[in-house]
């Protein structure tokens, strides 16, 4: 992957929209195209948590910012024909697994009927020449042993889900198989993106797993682990970010070729279980930290995921510049410098560069 100076080359001057631009990922996405001198807008809601990387790092500052729902056609659509942009990287979704339990209706409402809304927006507009879809790595189907061992799941793999949020992912695949067959067959490409767990500072969700370790830990509290044994594909959210740039400038330079599903994740090693990451994260904070298993029943998720990434190794180039100790270093560090008085935008803009200097061939740890 290129760095800084070599990215700005395509991006300088770029009008690109981001949806979902108040959230973690798209809080990190929008200050690297910034860096990139890219011409931002983002759409979303307010920011869905408090605090925010969106609101502590100042990320509006250099974006058009559109307070605006994806289940509203007719707003998002007049905002992305009134911006004209030629690339839309689709972020906004309800994200959280448990949360779709609470409220599958507004789960399949904003990660299905949002993502179509879309994609008519950008069809509508005329200036869009590529779309991608950011859906999940719990889009695929996902028997649970003996039936079927899990595999690291390649693109091919069919789509599924047993709990709301990942088959809403799902339903989001097929829509995007559907329009780009359908629609998108005259000059604008679309392509879907599957990321493994991100992590990384400025991440307050609820019920997701480093931001509950790392509120715990700050208020001198044990973590509460649901599901120790639960195997993820870790990385930095950087990872899967860089993939999405250098994606996108694949598809406006050669775009029938890649206008498809890619997945990004981490190397095989890091795919790691729930417990051996929570080691990692309470020795590296320290301070008497620890965590004890909850043993109560919650709804049920895949017990084991794992992203099979060959394919964008193989065509795009693309490969971690990190590993799961690298990652988890950085994010406990940065949450420590925040709560020791650090300015968050400068720290996560300073993570951006250093990243982009990382050389895949070498192996460097920045």
């Amino acid at each position: 992957m290129a760095t800084l100076e070599d990215m700005r080359g395509f991006w300088q001057g770029r009008r690109v929209v981001v949806t979902g631009h108040t959230g973690f990922k798209g809080s990190w996405l929008c200050l690297w195209l910034g860096l990139l001198e890219a011409e931002v807008a983002g759409y979303a809601l307010d920011p869905p948590t408090e605090p925010s990387l969106f609101e502590l790092a100042d990320v509006g500052r250099d974006i058009a910012s559109v307070q605006g729902d994806v289940r509203d056609l007719e707003h998002l659509a007049r905002t992305i024909e009134d911006f004209a942009p030629q690339i839309v990287i689709h972020m906004a979704a309800q994200s959280l697994v448990r949360e779709s339990y609470r409220d599958a209706v507004g789960t399949y409402g904003t990660n299905v009927m949002g993502t179509v809304h879309v994609f008519e927006s950008a069809r509508r507009a005329g200036s869009v020449r590529a779309i991608l879809n950011v859906t999940s790595d719990k889009c695929y189907a996902n028997p649970t042993p003996p039936e079927r061992p899990c595999h690291a799941h390649p693109e091919t793999d069919p789509m599924g889900g047993d709990d709301p949020y990942s088959s809403s992912k799902g339903c989001a695949e097929l829509a995007t198989s559907a329009w780009r067959r359908s629609f998108f067959t005259d000059g604008t490409v679309l392509a879907s993106v599957r990321a493994g767990n991100v992590i990384g500072g400025g991440d307050w969700a609820a019920d997701r797993l480093v931001p509950d370790c790392i509120r715990a830990m700050a208020e001198g509290r044990p973590v509460v682990i649901r599901n120790p044994q639960a195997v993820r594909p870790w990385q930095h959210v950087l990872e899967p970010l860089g993939g999405y740039l250098l994606l996108a400038e694949r598809l406006l330079a050669d775009g029938e070729a890649y206008a498809e599903a890619w997945n990004f994740g981490p190397d095989a090693a890091d795919a790691l279980p729930v417990s051996a990451l929570v080691d990692r994260v309470v020795a590296l904070w320290g301070q008497g930290a620890s965590w004890v298993h909850d043993e109560a029943d919650h709804p049920p998720e895949a017990q084991t995921l794992r992203l099979d990434c060959g394919k964008a190794a193989g065509r795009l180039g693309w490969r971690p510049r990190t590993d799961i100790d690298t990652a988890l270093r950085w994010t406990v560090d940065w949450y420590r410098r925040v709560r020791d008085g650090d300015d968050p935008r400068q720290l996560t803009l300073d993570r951006i560069r250093a990243f982009s200097d990382i050389s895949t061939e070498a192996g460097d740890d920045a």
